[in-house]
């Protein structure tokens, strides 16, 4: 008989009429029992321990119905629980397991109906939102891309001095091993006084419109930035008492100090250099100028030739000088790299709207100069060749940088003519650019030269340039938001706040062994931020680690790390440091958490810091949403969660941590659904499983 196929009423109506009818029989054996030795000596004893034999046998139907009971009726409802909060909450896209739940008739079947369903509407609701939102995330992307190629570095604070957005070129400004990350303070990447005065002074002013230019410096490296800080317009839906957050604009000038700096050396030595010299000529020229100074002779003569070596001195410091100003304005002036072919075709174009025509030949090079000035310049000589004919633009490798040479048919230019030339204005109404303006901030000249065959040229050298290299693919340069993070309000003490509100880091480690009080120790961390209940991809800690000792084989093979790819790596005290700040402010996140905690916890005297962060751990995790029967491993949480896990990056510490942050971020809705919404109430729960604890570790 298929007990499956009767009615759940019947079989649970089967199981207590079984249960009675095995106590009564149970009973009556036991009476009968008792009965026949009703006329013997011990009568007392039989009807004692008949009883006693009714009572084990009805112990024993009631405990086998209660396993019955357990595995039937309340795993199976406990799976059916779990696996219904997963699709429900952590819209798990899976099919439903309706087996487990085959004896609790109509459930199941309607569990998965249920579930199917639901599959169905989120997948059409996702469609139409998909469909309905494609214009605001071209728009999105759009904005991302502007703000991206934003040429300074952009930051946008809360009222708490928490990072909310960042984009590539802040990266840049305050990178390295202090990469800035969201919900960071950022008195960590810059100093807080100059910050913490201008906000207090913007405050002050109660001017929505107002800014404030200030200096500060990073705390990695010292580096000096200009920055400009002006206060967030507050929303009609903010409280008025509310204090607003503010964007943080960042420039480097660092080079532009050090350039005003040799600046300044260079003005002090010139004076230093020509005060010497022009006061002994003038002391000279006195002598030998004045009424009663010497007569004709060689005392005059000494004289005379004394001035001669000191106007040769102050004439030579002053070459030497303005060759070196020369040298350096180059540097002083902000100057873009650009392509020959780009410059050429640049010039050709001008020409040919101007209705001349001129060949343009440029060897593969990069140019450091102003474009559009020296197109500019080269077209007006083109035009101003009048009576010339066949030009050619010729742009070629010239030692450490190029030469530029305008070429035609003709006579050479004359000096005269060209001086003439470099001193009108390039374009009408730019009479501050000049061609001679343009050499100067190229520091370069330019000649005439005459070729063989009635050819002639005009050469500008340029001092900079280098061979093109092919165009690198462009790699967008991310921008890192969350603007819900203005509106966040901080709770006090960590038990009561809201789980969504959280900042984690999810980790995981690979390791020599097993066992850290035998001397294993770690040879790879990696870790992710979760933000705002979302995963920030940008923000990843993925390193290997040197454990200064040997790597077993057996280890080898599961992770995939050998002692080669560890032999240039960090030691542990480096990283762990490195993974300290990463860390700090987060709730620490790994799947038997126990486990790499153990690791880290053992190098904290040598680190120099403790990893006091709050702890969660998924396996504890998983068996509040899923119950404590169900298996706890990472492949069977990612499993019924429907997250898929690459076979190359199973058993490596990144390809793990992405992994259980996947299934973390997919346990918090079910947690929530469950009435879990803070962090004192899951931490609270959670201790109700910790044997799962020291089952899994042994």
């Amino acid at each position: 008989m298929d007990l499956a196929r009767l009615s759940l009423r019947l079989r649970v109506f089967l199981f207590f009429a079984a249960l009675a009818a095995g106590n009564v029989v149970a009973l009556v054996a036991g009476l009968v029992f008792g009965f026949e030795k009703l006329h013997a000596p011990d009568a007392l004893d039989g009807f004692i321990i008949g009883g006693v034999v009714a009572g084990f046998a009805i112990v024993g139907l009631i405990t086998a119905v209660w396993f019955l009971f357990d595995e039937n009726v309340a795993k199976p409802i406990e799976r059916l629980a779990g696996g219904l909060r997963a699709r429900t909450h952590a819209e798990v896209e899976a099919e439903l397991d309706g087996h487990a739940g085959r004896y609790l008739g109509d459930l199941a079947p309607a569990a998965v109906a249920m579930t199917a369903h639901l599959a169905e509407t989120r997948s059409a609701l996702t469609e139409a939102v998909q469909r309905e939102t494609t214009r605001l995330a071209q728009e999105k992307e759009r904005l991302e891309a502007l703000l991206s190629d934003v040429p300074v570095g952009v930051l946008l604070c809360s009222a708490d001095h928490q990072l909310v957005f960042y984009n590539g070129q802040a990266v840049d400004l305050l990178g390295g091993a202090h990469a800035p990350g969201l919900d960071r303070r950022v008195f960590d990447y810059l100093h807080a006084p100059p910050l913490a005065h201008a906000y207090a002074r913007l405050l002050e002013t109660e001017d929505p419109d107002a800014a404030s230019d200030l200096l500060c410096a990073t705390t990695a490296d010292g580096k000096v930035l200009a920055a400009r800080m002006r206060l967030l317009a507050e929303g009609t839906d903010h409280h008025l008492t509310r204090r607003p957050g503010y964007v943080l604009t960042l420039r480097d000038v660092s080079g532009d100090m050090a350039a005003h700096a040799a600046r300044e050396a260079l003005m002090d030595e010139l004076f230093d250099r020509i005060r010497r010299p022009a006061a002994a000529l003038q002391s000279l020229t006195g002598v030998l100028t004045a009424e009663d100074g010497p007569a004709p002779g060689p005392e005059r003569d000494q004289i005379r030739a004394a001035a001669e070596d000191e106007a040769r001195a102050l004439s030579g410091a002053i070459h030497t000088l303005f060759e070196r100003h020369e040298a350096m304005r180059a540097d002083w002036w902000p100057l873009g790299m650009i392509r020959a072919s780009d410059l050429g075709d640049a010039v050709r174009a001008r020409v040919e709207a101007e209705g001349g025509a001129i060949l343009s030949v440029a060897a593969p090079l990069m140019l450091r100069c102003e474009g559009f000035e020296m197109v500019a310049l080269l077209a007006m000589l083109v035009a101003r060749l009048e009576g010339r004919s066949d030009f050619r633009l010729e742009i070629t490798e010239e030692g450490g940088g190029a030469l530029v040479a305008l070429e035609w048919a003709g006579e050479p230019v004359p000096i005269a003519a060209l001086e003439g030339w470099l001193d009108a204005p390039l374009e009408v109404g730019m009479e501050g650019v000049s061609g001679r303006q343009v050499l100067t901030t190229h520091a370069s000249e330019i000649w005439p030269e005459k070729l063989s065959e009635g050819r002639a040229r005009l050469c500008l050298p340029l001092r900079e340039a280098r061979r093109a290299t092919s165009r690198p693919v462009p790699v967008p340069r991310a921008v890192v938001y969350d603007f819900e993070l203005l509106d966040r309000a901080r709770e006090a003490e960590i038990v009561d706040t809201p789980l969504d509100q959280l900042t984690y880091v999810v980790f995981d480690t690979e390791t020599t062994g097993l066992l850290p009080t035998e001397g294993d120790e770690i040879v790879q961390i990696a870790a992710v931020r979760i933000v705002n209940g979302r995963r920030v991809s940008s923000e990843v800690f993925d390193t290997l680690v040197n454990p200064g000792r040997r790597i077993p084989a057996s280890s080898t093979a599961v992770h995939g790390i050998s002692e080669a790819m560890v032999a240039d790596a960090p030691d542990i005290v480096e990283v762990g440091r490195r993974f300290h700040k990463f860390a700090e402010g987060a709730v620490l996140v790994a799947h038997n958490a126990p486990f790499d905690m153990e690791f880290l916890r053992r190098k904290e005297p040598v680190i120099g810091a403790n990893f006091e962060n709050p702890v969660l751990d998924t396996v504890l995790l998983s068996a509040v949403v899923f119950g404590q029967s169900e298996t706890h491993s990472l492949d069977a949480l990612t499993h019924r969660l429907g997250i898929t896990i690459p076979e190359e990056a199973r058993h490596t510490a990144i390809g793990d941590t992405v992994a259980t942050a996947d299934a973390f971020l997919k346990l918090l809705p079910a947690l929530k659904a469950r009435g879990l919404t803070t962090f004192g109430a899951v931490v609270a729960e959670v201790r109700k499983h910790g044997r799962l604890l020291k089952d899994l570790n042994g």
